[in-house]
């Protein structure tokens, strides 16, 4: 539930900062698509931001160059906004490499990776916040513009339970399982359930300490409460929850039927034009991971590498830029970028050296051309798509 904003510091703005506080709000309210604070280090760049955050009551994203940095930004973030939704979203890999083909030596690469399964829970929580509150700073590193499920499928994928509500057992597993939670009665953690009788156990994605019990009487949601899945320990009884999705990348059913004629067709026009050019290797290559892929999707839903088919998925055409946490932050939402002379020179370079590995990928077969949209954002598409107002705070000394 949304609250104000209430900052939280025992010191008041001094020195230049009334001033550039005053500045940075006048420039917000007459709409400036851009404005840069420049301080020293200690100088309380972060502090300046608190207050105008607290003073405007908007959702914020403070957009920042790595993870050590987002890091040092959400612990502060945290102690000026302790009673509203400060939450983190960085790349959840501890190790990641991705797949790639180096022709001169004939050496193909598989994905590989590592992912930090408490940073995942974070990411969960951040996109549910900015869904769901207004009270909400989203401390990001610059992963935030690599692509990311679309919000509105994520939206209609979600379950909503309601005491009194007329759903039978067997229709809720389901749903679950739609949302990619496991069953497993033995091991009760993040992204699973557990059936006992006609009560059900869900232990949500994107929580780390709270777990939701529905209690079902015949074909009617009796009760459901919240617990300590630790423990056990029912801390309360509510009335309504919203179960969300296990990943960001889950889709309907009917969207992913649709995506399977989709990729069907491309691979059908990318195989005659390899024939066409006599790539016997790479047509026969790629005609037998897209098939795998396929069959994958038809039967679970999903398959391994399923973002490289996220432009069919997300409905978007050919170029087009992918879904992002960019889409997840209202219109009206800040942005602010910190350090923005390492930030801003970084989206550009990091499109470009995806764009290079793909390209591989696609001329030797590996993947279908539609492969190259899952993407991050390009520089230019980064502007459009972030908040008509946005700040950018740097060092003085490094103009």
């Amino acid at each position: 539930m949304s609250k104000p904003f209430k900052l939280n510091s025992a010191f008041k703005p001094s020195g230049d900062q009334p001033e550039a506080i005053r500045r940075l709000e006048e420039g917000l309210e007459d709409g400036l698509a851009h404005q840069t604070l420049l301080g020293v280090t200690g100088s309380g760049k972060t502090f300046t931001i608190a207050n105008v955050i607290a003073d405007l009551q908007r959702p914020t994203m403070v957009l920042a160059p790595n993870k050590t940095l987002a890091a040092q930004l959400y612990g502060e973030m945290k102690e000026f906004f302790p009673d509203n939704a400060v939450e983190y979203f960085v790349s959840y890999y501890d190790y990641y490499q991705p797949e790639a083909y180096v022709p001169s030596s004939d050496t193909f690469i598989e994905k590989d990776a590592s992912v930090n399964e408490h940073i995942e829970q974070m990411r969960l929580s951040a996109t549910k916040a900015l869904l769901e509150r207004r009270d909400v700073v989203v401390v990001a590193s610059v992963s935030a513009i690599y692509g990311l499920g679309d919000p509105d499928l994520y939206l209609k994928m979600m379950l909503h339970l309601t005491v009194g509500m007329i759903i039978d057992q067997r229709a809720i597993l389901r749903r679950l399982a739609e949302l990619q939670y496991t069953r497993n009665d033995q091991a009760f953690q993040r992204g699973t359930f557990r059936v006992r009788g006609e009560v059900i156990d869900i232990f949500p994605a994107e929580s780390d300490d709270i777990a939701l019990r529905v209690e079902l009487f015949d074909e009617e949601v009796e009760r459901l409460s919240l617990f300590d899945p630790l423990t056990g320990q029912v801390e309360s009884t509510i009335q309504r929850y919203t179960i969300y999705p296990k990943t960001h990348y889950v889709t309907p059913r009917e969207r992913i039927v649709q995506a399977m004629e989709e990729i069907k067709d491309e691979l059908v026009d990318r195989r005659r034009i390899m024939l066409e050019n006599n790539k016997l290797l790479e047509e026969q290559r790629l005609t037998q991971r897209t098939q795998f892929d396929l069959e994958m999707m038809n039967e679970l839903g999903y398959c391994s590498g399923i973002e490289n088919y996220s432009r069919y998925l997300s409905g978007r055409g050919p170029g087009e830029p992918p879904p992002t946490l960019f889409d997840y932050l209202p219109a009206d939402g800040l942005l602010v970028v910190d350090e923005s002379h390492v930030t801003i020179p970084q989206i550009g370079g990091m499109f470009r050296g995806d764009r290079a590995r793909k390209e591989t990928l696609v001329e030797y077969g590996f993947r279908l051309p539609s492969a190259l949209d899952n993407r991050p954002l390009k520089f230019e598409e980064f502007e459009a798509l972030a908040p008509q107002n946005h700040l950018r705070f740097r060092h003085a000394g490094q103009l």
